[in-house]
């Protein structure tokens, strides 16, 4: 089967979810010239979409019927599954020769359900899970790693290209979420170690504003502490990523890893903290809110 790549003012592009990163990421989309056709939860999300032109649907049902490409970036497995598999969903109307981009963070067995389902119904399905937060949405710097077919991901690459700067085919339908597991593994363990050593500075008295100069120019430098840390000293909490996403997606590794015979207990430490986290009332702060928890067990009251 040709596979015909995206071309702005001919495809029809359909977008489900505008939350943090979904807005950002379908609003390149509309920059570039496509046509856009969106549904989400709550409307009121969607109008600064709605505003610059994108037309509003009822159901992911009614997105599928006016579009020929359809993009998801939701919550939760349980709204994959629901978006993709209801009463109206998108496969209940998708035709053949349509492709599938499913840019949600989710369970790589459900990756494979949905390239499944499509498959039987001539439809390509890829699973292509981004990282980079609202930041990288916003700037159009996502990391994206996508599973699937190869000449899908080939042809949708023009679009990956409006979103992302780092952009990878990884495999096979599920691929693309194992590989954001891994992405997600490293980030747990780079963000306790981040948030520790904020504590640290702080308990010790040091002007946090010069060792954040000292230590991100050497070996300890990351993404998180360029772009989370400052946030942290400024008592920043908003998300780009919120820690009950975080709490869910450290869970599909962990379940992934016992699935595999696999021990990750830091991880699993990790997940702990942040499960705190949520319980203290942070679950719907960015990620770098576990240094509140962290923070209260050290029993410091403010960033001095």
């Amino acid at each position: 089967m040709t596979i015909r790549a995206p071309q702005p003012g001919k495809t029809r592009i359909g977008w489900i979810g505008t939350g943090v990163m979904g807005a950002p990421m379908a609003g390149h989309l509309l920059a570039a010239g496509y046509s856009l056709s969106l549904s989400t939860r709550t409307q009121e999300k969607a109008r600064g979409l709605l505003e610059r032109g994108a037309q509003w649907e009822a159901s992911p049902l009614a997105v599928t019927e006016h579009s020929d490409l359809v993009c998801t970036m939701v919550g939760y497995p349980a709204d994959v599954r629901e978006v993709y598999f209801g009463p109206k969903g998108i496969l209940s109307a998708a035709r053949p020769g349509m492709t599938l981009i499913d840019f949600t963070t989710t369970e790589p067995t459900l990756a494979k359900e949905i390239a499944l389902a499509a498959t039987e119904k001539g439809v390509q399905a890829l699973d292509a899970p981004v990282s980079g937060g609202d930041v990288g949405a916003r700037n159009a710097t996502l990391s994206i790693m996508a599973g699937g077919p190869r000449e899908a991901f080939e042809a949708m690459k023009p679009l990956f290209e409006l979103l992302g700067k780092s952009i990878r085919y990884q495999g096979p339908a599920g691929s693309g979420q194992h590989a954001k597991m891994c992405n997600q593994i490293v980030i747990a363990g780079t963000m306790i170690g981040v948030c520790e050593s904020l504590l640290y500075g702080i308990r010790a008295g040091l002007d946090m504003e010069e060792l954040l100069a000292s230590i991100s120019g050497g070996a300890a430098g990351c993404w998180t502490l360029n772009q989370l840390a400052p946030r942290i000293l400024q008592d920043n909490f908003e998300p780009g990523f919120m820690v009950e996403h975080f709490i869910k997606d450290m869970g599909i590794a962990l379940a992934e890893a016992e699935r595999m015979g696999l021990a990750l207990p830091g991880l699993a430490l990790v997940r702990q903290l942040y499960l705190a986290v949520q319980a203290q009332g942070f679950g719907k702060k960015g990620t770098h809110a576990l240094f509140l928890a962290l923070r209260n067990l050290s029993g410091e009251s403010k960033n001095r």
